[in-house]
């Protein structure tokens, strides 16, 4: 999801301040791996540059999750950065990951307002349209039967429930959302395709209009099978206010659902007051997922606070993920997991 292509960050989480002690948490070999105690796919947002060089990290990483998505590697801006002109290096890798490990993968995304190349907004409609359907094709066609789902359409709301005023809505109107699940329909008929959101999770405006959405798509007859909601969450603004009834609603559509981007960012520094409200959110939210027979995948966005998104985008916010950043487990990681 993030705009962070490629940075390696070493986050320095404080895990000796106001009683968090070593005790606090738990080598990451202690439990049974998450991928072993569910029957959903249990995932981790990758970067191809730390699986080439990071042991460690490739070591639980490989332990843990039976998903992975690539975390930049598939996005637009990546994989085609100048047109016609392909860079599938990293995806590559990922994919290879995979299939190597007995892994499955998560394509993220097709269609997003973000990190897109320049050359794609400067495009007149009829030239867009055209690009849009054979980015979907080209790259869906490359990966064909090796990814298990797809993000196809990625942020396309506000906050408020109006659509986002991206270049694909400027110039393509509403119809660019139903145009492109049936483009990647045609482009890998055995992939799962998702809508994929951030503020959904709970019952509110968005959540309404992207329930609204996905409700008429489906009259519509157009082929979407999912919808990703992302759980990036912060302890301080409160969980998601009806978040089992809203995947549950969205279930009953027919449709599977999935947390695809779960962290909970905490304000630093971190102390055990706030680690255990951290580790209360994310029981929340794996308990949510296991209510509900459609939520098919719980994947979080990274899975150690080395190479967290939070710190770049939130500055006075971090230790997001399960693991710490000696990919020691965190106690949101013992309460998923005791």
């Amino acid at each position: 999801m993030k705009n962070t292509i490629f940075r390696i960050r070493a986050v320095a989480v404080l895990v000796a301040v106001a009683g968090v002690t070593l005790s606090n948490v738990t080598p990451a070999s202690a439990a049974v791996p998450l991928k072993n105690i569910t029957h959903r796919y249990v995932g981790s947002a990758v970067a191809a540059n730390h699986l080439a060089n990071e042991a460690d990290y490739r070591s639980v990483l490989t332990r843990e999750f039976d998903n992975v998505t690539p975390e930049n590697e598939m996005k637009w801006g990546v994989v085609e950065a100048t047109r016609s002109h392909y860079d599938w290096s990293g995806a590559d890798a990922i994919v290879d990951y995979a299939r190597r490990t007995g892994k499955s993968v998560r394509g993220h995304t097709l269609v997003w307002h973000s990190q897109l190349p320049g050359w794609v907004n400067d495009l007149e409609a009829g030239e867009l349209r055209s690009a849009v359907k054979q980015h979907i094709a080209t790259e869906m066609g490359r990966y064909k039967g090796k990814i298990r789902a797809w993000d196809v359409v990625n942020e396309m709301f506000n906050d408020d429930g109006t659509r986002r005023s991206s270049v694909f809505q400027q110039k393509l109107g509403d119809r660019y959302v139903a145009d492109a699940f049936r483009w990647a329909r045609a482009a890998d008929p055995s992939a799962k395709l998702y809508i994929n959101d951030y503020n959904t999770e709970g019952l509110n405006a968005k959540s309404d209009a992207l329930y609204d959405l996905v409700r008429k798509l489906k009259k519509q007859g157009v082929p979407i099978d999912g919808v990703g909601f992302q759980a990036h969450l912060a302890t301080q603004y409160g969980f998601p206010a009806g978040y089992q009834a809203n995947l549950a609603r969205f279930a009953a559509l027919g449709v599977d659902v999935a947390i695809t981007e779960a962290d909970v960012r905490i304000l630093m520094p971190a102390d055990a007051a706030k680690l255990a409200v951290q580790a209360n959110y994310f029981k929340q939210l794996w308990d949510g997922c296991h209510a509900v027979a459609r939520c098919v995948e719980f994947t979080t966005w990274g899975f150690t606070d080395r190479h967290s998104w939070v710190p770049d985008t939130f500055p006075s916010e971090g230790a997001a993920c399960l693991f710490d950043t000696n990919l020691r487990a965190k106690p949101a990681y013992t309460r998923i997991n005791p």
